[in-house]
């Protein structure tokens, strides 16, 4: 898989890492910034292209680090069609895959370590989603709130 990889100066030496895992993994990392740690950027931009990159057809996943996970969450949550999680474990980094088809995980670089963020990593990648008849059902009415704006 084709994986777009971004971070803001908070996240940027465990992005830094997450590429080195990803390709580890077997999968194409495409780092799409931020380039240091030493001057301040805003994480919504970087959000912004990982989004981009998925709803492009370039990337199948994407992998968003800031300083919490929070921001970046929220930011790419605003692309229809983006489906971007918190996770600090490893259950939730498969079962949002599984169940709600998440393609893109956010992780805060303030909040885990490496060793955590590759298990995060291995089970966000290595999880497919279920295609069962209520996760189908449940998932199209998520799409449904980005169509209506109810």
């Amino acid at each position: 898989m084709n994986i777009a990889i971004a971070s803001d100066h908070a996240g940027f030496i465990l992005k830094s890492q997450i590429l080195e895992i990803v390709k580890k993994l077997g999968h194409t990392a495409i780092d799409l910034g931020t380039d240091s740690s030493d001057k301040s950027v805003d994480y919504p931009d970087f959000a912004k292209k990982v989004a981009l990159e998925i709803l492009s057809g370039k990337a199948q996943r994407g992998i968003i680090i800031c300083g919490s996970g929070v921001g970046a969450s929220i930011a790419a949550n605003k692309f229809k069609g983006i489906r971007a999680g918190l996770c600090h474990d490893t259950y939730s980094a498969h079962q949002a895959v599984e169940h709600d088809d998440m393609n893109t995980l956010c992780m805060g670089a303030r909040v885990i370590g490496i060793a955590l963020a590759e298990e995060i990593i291995k089970a966000f990648l290595g999880a497919k989603f279920s295609n069962e008849e209520h996760h189908k059902r449940r998932l199209a009415k998520v799409n449904d709130f980005e169509s209506n704006q109810i």
